[in-house]
């Protein structure tokens, strides 16, 4: 199936969900701000704990990818976002919406978990490098699209709009994998203890180290969604303008994502890639930073997300390499671990709402826990 265009569009849509889903929501936070007559951080935990609910997903799915299949592991997950986005929709209450996103966000990890697993399953070494490098440009698209939907959709009907396509969304891709999608779990699959690879997990300092750097640069990422659109409306520019800057960013994610391509084909290896994304992404963090109280902030955005299109797919194609035996499993542990740190890292990010200092210290952070991953 997944050699297939049409098998590799609905993957390709499948791993482009859980962040689309994000972007569209974005531009909603000052709108949901209003609505429930809560502060700037108030409406960021709507997406901070987000994630604290994905990490819960992407840890119950990845088991049942390995104990009932990826197919069915996948169309429960998306019934369960459609769900969450339906009672976020019909809520009055603020602490109910939290509720409402944390359910949406279980469900949409198997986005993530399950898609990732399945490309597992079929390709490995160097071409699943290449295979994940390939989605990156299809990913920069997600960005741009997602914000300017979100921008748009707020302009004209609010966050209740945003919900509404939120929900169409996730149906639209129920149906597509109910009809396009196959099993690709072995039959000779071993069901190893969830306890056991775990604790193989926890010795194994590569996995500590890709943990850390998918976290890190995901909250780099998530912090620019959560903080921008206040940052924007500081400087007096509207949710549909902010729902434009997807452009830049989805530029950024394409520079990176080409970068990483072509020099891959030059054979250079991951460490080299690595090594330039942390400066890159250092860089441009001093850049924000510097900037931040003029919209020429974007300018070194732009190589933050250069940076983290070089990296992710170098790090999730080489992070799991030695679980090849129990891929759901260890992909949901994976997961599990470095979501949890980005929902954590990024309330400490809103409670200071600085996004500068929110991305040097990340950058930083890449930069050190780069190094082991490189020499290791």
């Amino acid at each position: 199936m997944v050699n297939t265009h049409r098998g590799m569009a609905l993957l390709t849509a499948l791993l482009m969900f859980p962040q689309i889903v994000e972007t569209l929501y974005s531009p909603a936070l000052t709108d949901i701000a209003r609505h429930f007559s809560v502060t700037a951080q108030d409406a960021g935990w709507t997406l901070s704990l987000y994630f604290f609910g994905f990490a819960a997903g992407v840890l119950f799915w990845g088991r049942i990818c390995d104990l009932l299949g990826r197919k069915p592991a996948l169309l429960l997950g998306l019934l369960c976002y459609a769900a969450g986005a339906v009672a976020a929709l019909l809520t009055s209450h603020f602490m109910l919406l939290l509720a409402a996103r944390m359910l949406a966000a279980f469900g949409a990890a198997t986005g993530s978990v399950v898609t990732q697993t399945v490309l597992r399953d079929r390709f490995s070494g160097g071409e699943l490098a290449r295979i994940f490098s390939f989605m990156g440009i299809a990913l920069a698209v997600s960005p741009a699209l997602g914000l300017w939907l979100g921008g748009t959709i707020v302009s004209a009907a609010g966050y209740t709009g945003v919900f509404y396509a939120l929900t169409g969304l996730a149906l639209v891709l129920l149906a597509w994998s109910a009809g396009q999608l196959e099993e690709t779990r072995s039959q000779q699959h071993a069901r190893q203890a969830l306890s056991t690879v775990a604790q193989r997990m926890l010795k194994d300092l590569k996995i500590w180290r890709a943990t850390g750097l998918v976290a890190l640069f995901n909250i780099s990422l998530f912090s620019y969604y959560s903080q921008a659109p206040f940052l924007f409306q500081s400087l007096e520019v509207g949710p549909a303008a902010f729902g434009l800057t997807g452009i830049v960013l989805a530029l950024g994610s394409l520079t990176g994502a080409q970068l990483n391509h072509a020099m891959m084909k030059r054979g250079l290896s991951g460490r080299i890639l690595l090594r330039v994304a942390s400066v890159m992404g250092l860089a441009g963090s001093v850049g924000v930073w510097l900037l931040m109280h003029s919209i020429m902030f974007l300018a070194p955005m732009f190589m933050v997300m250069v940076a983290f299109s070089m990296a992710i797919p170098v790090v999730l194609s080489t992070a799991l390499s030695a679980y090849a035996d129990c891929r759901g499993t260890a992909g949901a542990l994976f997961g599990f671990a470095y979501y949890l740190l980005i929902g954590a890292g990024l309330m400490l990010s809103g409670w200071g709402q600085q996004l500068g200092i929110s991305l040097v210290a990340c950058a930083g952070g890449i930069m050190l826990v780069g190094r082991g991953y490189i020499r290791g």
